[in-house]
Parts: structure tokens; sequence; C-alpha cells
């Protein structure tokens, strides 16, 4: 058996420059391995002047504050701040170390010591063991190395010096880069073989990498470095397109989904001076690049055979547009300090699509803010993908620096908006006492036919938002050829901007060549084709120089075959006769997704009626169940329709609605009046074995997400005892065992209703192994009970969650007959 790879660290040579890192097997043999450092005395020396330096400097700081005659709050806050800081710094060290562990130990001592958290192949049946690529994985890590080192200098560097030198901080450059022995670790795969292209495989990966590595970099004058770097989320890995010769995969496209959890210690003379905010925001900054290569849209593409050329690879290929509307948020938490306590909150929202962000204007001094705020966002993948939404107290602070308070978080699984088309939903907010936040969403498919055009536009101009977008534009952008010179001495530094309307992208810069070769992809969103161009500018980045211009108009792409041109030469302007730019071109129109058919037109007039300016009662109907609902297990407690046979009366009164609904002649009111009769219970028994009434639930869980999602629908048949007094029925949810404050959710009250539609989700973090041994109970309330003197309570259930359907992507839909009242456990 052979033994562990151990690392030699990485010496200078005469030049300053580290040498690469040497790998050997330990016995002594071939290149001899280093196991110990040599200069353990030097980094006892650099610990013991950091601890003096950092006393000093305390000591320093008081006697300058006591000479000054500052106020004493000058010395007190600074002495929180850095307890807090420190003691956050404890926790996050807790955590990587524990990781770190964990990466280190073989599977059995990692899931005997932490049986709670199980991997993913352990529960779910598509999540398959990986032992084996970790093997392959451990054996070549060494090489990963150069790797690495290529692909940090060449693309996070200069986005992070970028980035930086917008708060006019210069210099940044990476010194050193060591990834240390142990590699990432692959906690399962899982394959789709669904609903998925004969031409390519997909699959993730549930990767966990807690590393040892050695970092070095500089920032103007100042020496810092990485350590303990951590990553932790689901990669995508796209082998596509498949081939008849060997390797038989042509390509691969690696990327995460959404953003991973990232973490790692900054060290060095950063961390030790510990200037105000600098080391969060370069730890932001260098998270936010990361992110900028490695996650959705943004992809890392690997060639593996000649074949394929680079359009088929890196071309940008959307699947459609997500329409997002941030409506509003109701009962938020106030995080404001007033004079007389606690006050309000100036809220903001932030809305993430994998590495697409968003962000709300901030609301001062407002817990129900109204924002009104629409965006779009590309998607290029819809299996296993989220929408995020998250909400923030608005702090001033230094730029760059987040001190703004968390409000809340939640999040709804792509797909589901794909198969309902459209969605409008109140959130309940995770990680916060209260709130709810509404959002609407719709789903645009993409087609490659002309004459959609008008359709959307048409669509679009009836929105009062005018920002929105009618068409997509992807642009691959190849190479260009024989640029002018920028300078007598050299060849440029050539970079290209792309731009449509106001927004703009940019390719790498690539040193010293007059044909350089980019072959990156970009998207645009177009609100006209008719009227908007493509505008391309090349420039030479040592001396700002435009050396080459040109402009596309997007109407000549209407009439392509297609709508598309594929690898063709332009002729550029303002360069030498010679120069030529080389790209790709698709444009693709914007058509709203099918409605899903098994949504009842009753309900959509309810929804009418409730977003109508004409204040009527809320509108409940009860639709007969699907066929899959009729197969539930026994596990259901009825299988009866919350509706049997319906009486004539009953039918003769949905059917003029029915009529009207597609009729603009009755007003929303009067249809909505019509059908108030179903606020009352039918005359037939079909209110479950109980006589309560039946609820209708669906339930699924995301092993990605950690997730459990809990939508509540509709409740049917309430009995009705008294008519003079019709409940005012809610629902609330607690997890069991424990019924905790943490696990409480609530819908809203439905005034004089006995059969309530909600359609109100809910959303709980919680792992797999917690899962597996929790309850969902489940209480249906009138609020009228309270004053009555009666019980609140008209039923109730529990439902165990070990119900592996809960687990599948559909998750778990059915009918529930509500029972009475039971004790707390």
């Amino acid at each position: 058996m052979s033994e562990p790879l151990v690392a030699a660290p990485a010496t200078p040579t005469g030049n300053g420059t580290p040498t690469e890192p040497t790998f050997g097997n330990g016995n002594g043999n071939g290149n001899k391995a280093v196991a110990t450092r040599s200069t353990s005395g030097e980094d006892s020396i650099f610990s013991i002047l950091y601890t003096v330096g950092k006393k000093v400097a305390i000591v320093g700081s008081i006697y300058l504050v006591g000479y000054m005659g500052w106020s004493v709050a000058w010395l007190i806050a600074p002495v929180i701040l850095s307890v807090a800081r420190e003691q956050l710094g404890k926790t996050s060290e807790k955590k990587r170390d524990i990781a770190k562990a964990s990466a280190l130990a073989s599977e059995k001592d990692v899931i005997l010591a932490r049986i709670d958290e199980l991997p993913a192949w352990v529960y779910f049946p598509d999540v398959e063991r990986a032992e084996w690529l970790n093997k392959i994985l451990k054996q070549v890590w060494p090489n990963a190395n150069h790797f690495a080192r290529t692909l940090v200098k060449e693309t996070i560097e200069p986005n992070v010096a970028l980035a930086l030198a917008n708060y006019k901080m210069h210099g940044f450059r990476f010194d050193r880069i060591i990834l240390g022995t142990i590699p990432p670790r692959i906690g399962g795969v899982k394959i789709y073989d669904k609903n998925v292209d004969r031409n390519e495989i997909i699959m993730d990966l549930d990767l966990f990498y807690a590393s040892d590595c050695d970092i070095n970099f500089y920032l103007g004058g100042f020496k810092g470095g990485i350590k303990d770097f951590q990553i932790h989320g689901w990669v995508r890995v796209v082998m596509k397109p498949l081939i008849r010769s060997m390797p038989l995969v042509g390509g691969l496209q690696i990327f995460f989904l959404n953003n991973p959890n990232i973490d790692f210690n900054l060290v060095g003379a950063l961390d030790f001076m510990d200037m105000p905010g600098l080391s969060d925001l370069l730890r932001r900054i260098i998270v936010e690049q990361i992110g900028n290569v490695m996650v959705l849209p943004n992809k890392l593409p690997i060639s593996l055979s000649e074949e394929v050329s680079a359009v088929a690879l890196k071309m940008p290929e959307p699947e459609g547009i997500l329409r997002i509307h941030v409506v509003e948020a109701k009962d938020l938490m106030k995080k404001d300090i007033s004079v007389l306590g606690k006050g309000k909150s100036d809220p903001y929202a932030i809305i993430n699509v994998g590495a697409q962000e968003f962000r709300t204007q901030t609301i001062d001094n407002n817990v129900n803010p109204k924002w009104d705020y629409w965006c779009e966002a590309c998607i290029f993948t819809t299996i296993g993908h989220y929408i995020g939404f998250s909400l923030w107290d608005y702090d001033q602070t230094m730029p760059g620096v987040q001190n703004d308070d968390e409000l809340g978080r939640a999040s709804i699984d792509i797909s589901s908006v794909i198969k309902k088309g459209v969605v409008d939903s109140w959130l309940t907010l995770e990680d916060a006492k209260h709130g709810l936040l509404h959002v609407r969403l719709q789903w645009y498919k993409l087609t490659a036919d002309p004459n959609d055009l008008q359709q959307i536009l048409l669509e679009t101009k009836l929105l009062r938002v005018t920002t929105m977008s009618s068409a997509v534009l992807s642009v691959f952008i190849d190479s260009a050829r024989h640029l002018k010179q920028a300078r007598s001495s050299s060849k440029p530094d050539p970079y290209l901007v792309c731009s449509v309307n106001k927004q703009k992208q940019q390719t790498a810069m690539i040193m010293r060549d007059d044909s350089p070769v980019w072959e990156q992809g970009f998207t645009f969103l177009v609100s006209n084709p008719d009227n908007e161009s493509l505008n391309i500018k090349i420039y030479d980045q040592k001396t700002g120089n435009d050396i080459g211009q040109y402009t596309y108009t997007l109407s000549t792409l209407l009439k392509q075959f297609n709508m598309e041109v594929i690898q063709q030469p332009f002729q550029l302007q303002k360069s030498g006769p010679e120069s030529k730019l080389y790209m790709s071109l698709s444009l693709r129109i914007l058509k709203a997704g099918e409605i899903d058919k098994e949504s009842d037109t009753l309900e959509q007039v309810a929804a009418l009626t409730r977003s109508s300016s004409v204040k009527t009662p809320e509108v409940a109907v009860v639709a007969p169940p699907s066929f899959k609902d009729t197969q539930a297990t026994s596990k259901r407690l009825s299988t009866e329709s919350p509706i049997s046979e319906e009486d004539p009366a009953v039918v003769a009164k949905i059917s003029p609605v029915l009529s009207a609904s597609t009729s603009s002649e009755k007003p929303i009111s009067e249809l909505a009046a019509s059908v108030l009769t179903h606020r009352f219970p039918d005359s037939s028994n079909s209110a479950g074995d109980h006589g309560l009434g039946r609820i209708q639930l669906s339930l699924r869980y995301s092993a990605q997400r950690q997730k459990l999602d809990v939508t509540i629908h509709k409740i049917a048949k309430i009995p009705l005892r008294d008519p003079s007094n019709i409940p005012d029925p809610y629902v609330k949810l607690y997890l069991l065992p424990g019924r905790s404050k943490e696990s409480k959710r609530k819908t809203s009250v439905i005034k004089d209703n006995c059969n309530p539609v909600y359609d109100a989700s809910f959303e709980y973090l919680i792992s797999i192994a917690e899962l597996r041994q929790t309850q969902l109970e489940v209480t249906v309330c009138t609020q009228k009970g309270f004053l009555s003197g009666s019980s609140p309570i008209i039923g109730m259930l529990k439902i165990p969650l070990d119900d592996s359907e809960i687990t599948t992507q559909s998750g778990l839909n059915s009918w529930f007959d509500l029972q009475p009242e039971m004790r707390h456990d």
C-alpha cells in the first residue's frame, strides 16, 4: 500500500520567486520529501512579535485616548468591536478545524462522528457513493496545483485587482499559490437520466473542500495570506457534446448552480493591522470573483476534443427568462434603535439567481415596505436551480463594508415556476421572528420565430415598467486579427467591451498580441430588436486608446436564418484595413410559458377578485382532486373527493360563472358574488371521516438546499354548526417533537369562509437526518373561537415526514382529513 503524499514548502530562489512544491511518498527515496518545516523557529518568532505588537497597539490606543482627552466612547466602542470579532473568529476557526478533520478522515470515521449529517447517498437512491472518485482525486491532486495557479493568476487576480481599484486600492497580486495536500471530497454523485438531451450527460457532485492551502498576496505595500480555505456546494458537470471518436465527450462545463458556502482565514500584515472594514471588503471581493468564474451563468469550459468548436462549448445557451416582481413585504422585524427603544427598519431586498444579483430601492423607516420592483434573470438550467430572496435593514457605513442587519430569507424552486407558468405568492421569511414577502414570477421560454416579436412587444407595453425585455441576444467573441498598434514600441494589450443600451460586458485582457483569441460568450436582454444595436469597442489596456470598433444593428439579425450568425468575420472600423473581428450572434424572442392547465378557472376568478380595485368578499372555490390524489396511500386519511357528487343546484351556480369568466360583459365583482355560495359547505357528506373538513397540502424536500417546502393550498368542507357564526379560519404549522417557536408558521386569516384558499408556502431549513425523525403538525383554527369562549381549534393532523415521496422531485401533493383536537405530547 502506498503511503500518503506529503508536500514540501515552496523555497525561494535567488530572485525571490518561490519554486514549485515537491511531492514524495515519505520513504526517503527519489526526490527527498520534507516531512517537517525548517522554518518553525521563524514562525515562533513571528508569533511572539505578533502578540507583543497587539498588546502595544492596545496600550497605545488607551494612552492616546487619555492624552487627547477624548470621550471614553472612543475606547469602549473599539474594545467591544474587537471582542465581538475575536469571538466570531474563534467560532469560524472551530468550524474550519472540524471541516478539515472531516476531510482528512475516512468515510467510515466521518459517518460515525457525524451520524446526524450523513452523506446524501445514504438517504437518496438517486445519489450514489463516490469513494472511487475521492481515491482518484487524491491521486491526481498534486498535479492540480499547476492548473489552479494558472486559473487564479489569469482569471481571478485581474478581476480582484479591478474591483479593489474601485475603492482606490491598487497593486493587488498573488505571490504564491499552494493548494496543500488535502484534496476535495465528493459526498455523492447524482446522474440525470430524465428530461435530458441525448447529446449530453449531466451530473451533480456534492463537493466539500477544506484545504491546508498556503496562498500569499500583496495589496499595495502590504503582504497578506489566505489560510484554511473552504468551499461547500453542489457542482454541476455537463459533458457535451457527445461524439463518435475518443474520448467520446467533446467538452466539459463545470459550474455551481447557486452560490456555494465559502470561508477562509486572512493572515499576515493586513489581518494584523485589522483596518476598519478592510479585511471584510477584501473577503467579500474575493468571494464575489470566485462566483464570477464558477457560478451560473458563469461556467468553466474545458475542451476535450479538437472536433468540437469553441462556439459549441462556450456559446451562452439560456433556456428562458424569469421575470421577477418584488411587490411588497409586511410585518418585518424592527432593527433600528431610536431614542424610545426599537425603531423601525430601512428595508431593501436582494434577489439572487446564481451569480446574477438584483437589489431593490431602500424604503426608509417602514416595516411594511412597498417596492414594486421589477427585474429579469436569464436562466441557463432549470434542474436543481432556485431563486433566493434576502431582506436587509440598511445601515449607513463605509463603502464596501456589509454592516446591515438581515431581516430574513426565502427561496423558490425555478422548476416550480416553469411548471405553473406564473407564481404569485406570499413567502414566509426564514431566520426571522416574523415577516412575509410578496413576489410574482413569470416564466418566458425562448423561440427562434421572428413572428413572436409583436406579441411580446404588445405584452410589455401593457406593463407600467418600460425596462422589460422582448428578446435575448447571445454573443460569442471568438478572436480579432491584425489590430492596429496603439504603441510604436510593442504590440497592444487588447480587451473588448460590448454593450447593448446600458448593459456592458468585457473580455479578458490579452498581453502583447495584435491577433488575440478571447473565446468568451455574453448574454444581453434586448427591449426591442427593431431599434437597438450591439456596440463593440476594442481597447489597449496600457494606453486606454480605442484600437477598433464595430456596430451591428439587431434588426439585421431578425432576417437571418434561425436568427443566427455563426463565426462570421466583421471589418473593424477605426483600425487597420486588414483588422477583422470574428464572432457569433444568436437572437431569441421571449414567449410566455404555458399556465398550468390543472389550475381551476374559478380560482383564477377569485384571484382576479382579490387583486381588483373593487372591494368584494374573498372567494374560495374547491375543485375536485386530480386522479393522482385519488390514488393516495392508506397513510393519507381518506381518498374521498372534497366535493363528492355535485348537486344540480351547485352545478347551476358554477356554470354561469365559467361562461362569464370568458366574457368581458360582467364585472369581476358580479362574478365573485355569484360564487359566494361556495363559502358554505356542500350538503353531501364529503367533509372527511371525522366531519371536520379536509385540507390540501404539498410537501417537498430538496436535498441540495436542505429545505422542506410546505404549501397549504386550501381547506374544504369546514362544518358550519351555527349559520350566524361563520368561521374565520387560518392554519398553524409546527415541527414535532419540540413544537418550538422557531418552527411555528401561520397563514393569514380568511374571514367568513368554510372553504378557504390560501396557496401559502413555507420553508424549513432541516437536515435529512432530522427530517426522518420529524412530524409536521397541522392545526386549523378559527379566529372567532377566541371571542366565543369555545375552542378555536377546528381540526388538526400530524404528518410523518419519513415518506419517501416527499423527497422526490415532484414531492407529495394530497388531501388529508382533519381529525379532532389532540393533546400535545
